[in-house]
This record gives C-alpha cells, sequence and structure tokens, in this order.
C-alpha cells in the first residue's frame, strides 16, 4: 500500500509508446515518429497524472479484451502538472493541471476508443475529484502521433494544492522554465502530513488515508483550504 502511494504518478517511459494489454510485456515503445498507430477514431486525452505511466495503464485496463492503448509524449507550453488538493484513494497527493506561463511541461496523451473512454471516466469522474474538458488553442509538440491545438483532459475540480499561495510542481514530470520548486510524492506527503496531521508519523498518516473514507475526506477539506483554482479562457468544461 505505501509503494503504490509513494510511487505516484509511478515510472514513465520519457518516450511515446502503446500500451497492449493482450501482450506479456504490455509496452512496445515508438522509436520512430512514422511507425506511431492510426487513431483517427479515438479521442485524444491529456494525461497529467499517473495515466501518464503503463504501470497505471495496466492497472486500469486489465485484459486483453481492452486491446491497444497509443500514447505520444507531448510538449506543453504554458502550463504545468501540479499538486491537486486532494488525496486519493491509495494515498498519494494526485496531480492537476494548472497555468504556468514559460514553463514547458512534458506530458503524454493517451488515445482512446469510445470503449476505453468509458472505463476511464469510471477511474477519474465518480469521486468528483475531477470534471472531463477540453483545452484549445494550446502550443502542444506531439513526439509522435497527429498534431493537435486542443485536447481533451480530466481537469482537478478541487483546484492545485497552494499552502503558501504557490503552487507545487510534481518533480518526477519533467519541464523546462518552472517558476516554482517541484517536489517528489514522497516531499509532499510529507509536508501535507506535517501541516495537516503533525501528530503523526507519515506512513500511518498514509494508511489513514487509505483505509478511513472520512478521514481521507477531512485531509481534503483541510488541502482545499488553500487551493488556488484552475482559471483560463482555453479550458471548455461541459454544463453538469
Amino acid at each position: 500500500m505505501l509503494e503504490r502511494a509513494l510511487g505516484y504518478p509511478y515510472p514513465l517511459t520519457h518516450q511515446s509508446f502503446v500500451y497492449r494489454a493482450a501482450m506479456p510485456d504490455a509496452v512496445q515503445l515508438i522509436t520512430a515518429a512514422d511507425v506511431f498507430p492510426d487513431v483517427s477514431a479515438r479521442t485524444p486525452v491529456l494525461a497529467v497524472g499517473s495515466n501518464q505511466s503503463p504501470q497505471q495503464l495496466a492497472r486500469k485496463f486489465r485484459g486483453a479484451e481492452w486491446g491497444d492503448i497509443p500514447t505520444s509524449r507531448v510538449h506543453l507550453r504554458d502550463f504545468d502538472t501540479v499538486y491537486s488538493a486532494h488525496v486519493t484513494g491509495y494515498g498519494s497527493i494526485a496531480a492537476t493541471l494548472h497555468a504556468s506561463p514559460g514553463t514547458r511541461v512534458a506530458l503524454y496523451v493517451n488515445w482512446l476508443t469510445d470503449d476505453q473512454l468509458a472505463a476511464m471516466h469510471e477511474t477519474e469522474l465518480p469521486n468528483e475529484n475531477y470534471s472531463f474538458g477540453r483545452l484549445e488553442n494550446v502550443d502542444l509538440e506531439v513526439e509522435a502521433g497527429p498534431a493537435l491545438s486542443a485536447v481533451n483532459l480530466y481537469m482537478g475540480r478541487r483546484g492545485a494544492y497552494a499552502p503558501e499561495g504557490a503552487i507545487i510542481p510534481l518533480a518526477e514530470v519533467p519541464a523546462s522554465g518552472r517558476r516554482f520548486a517541484a517536489r517528489t510524492q514522497a516531499q509532499m506527503l510529507s509536508a501535507v502530513q506535517q501541516r495537516i496531521a503533525p501528530e503523526m508519523d507519515v506512513e500511518p498518516f498514509i494508511l489513514s488515508a487509505i483505509h478511513g473514507p472520512e478521514t481521507r475526506q477531512r485531509y481534503i477539506e483541510a488541502l482545499s483550504r488553500t487551493a488556488l483554482a484552475f482559471a483560463s479562457e482555453r479550458f471548455f468544461a461541459p454544463p453538469r
């Protein structure tokens, strides 16, 4: 349990890949842009947290019936992936996107079939931590796959955790031109524990979030008190 909590957002390939649910090794790295699969019938979804990792895709899409998920490595300008003001059911501090002028962050786009998108919704939307929307007119450089000027994504509804009035990027996700100091998941969990539950050590704090939904909700409410809402004229969310 602790390994999963501390491992978020999980190992990244640092290049485009195809997650292959039907294959024993599960991952085919894309070594040349011209061998990327045809994704014309799929929906592009920007991954800013654990959905960047084949390890997390393997958790969400078990079984050969899910087929392949082509995934493009991309570079997004003027945004960064930062810690959200919520704690996951497996004990991690989750990620969300936030405006960051001048930053160029390396992320991924999962190209999903309709069935895969519906399944992904089931993992992201039920707890109301995220909403599904669309970023338009963005500067998005795609390493492999079709060019994109707009992309769908799950946006954190609770905002970015900002205990000192500043967002905190994920150190595990590479970026250039960052305006704020990044932290690893382990550093973030320790800092959050010291801030909102100083009477505990970090491991019992993580386990209390995993095993106690009401306790986890109290932690989320404490994080949300310092949250900065996402604001961009480029983001469009469907009406609730």
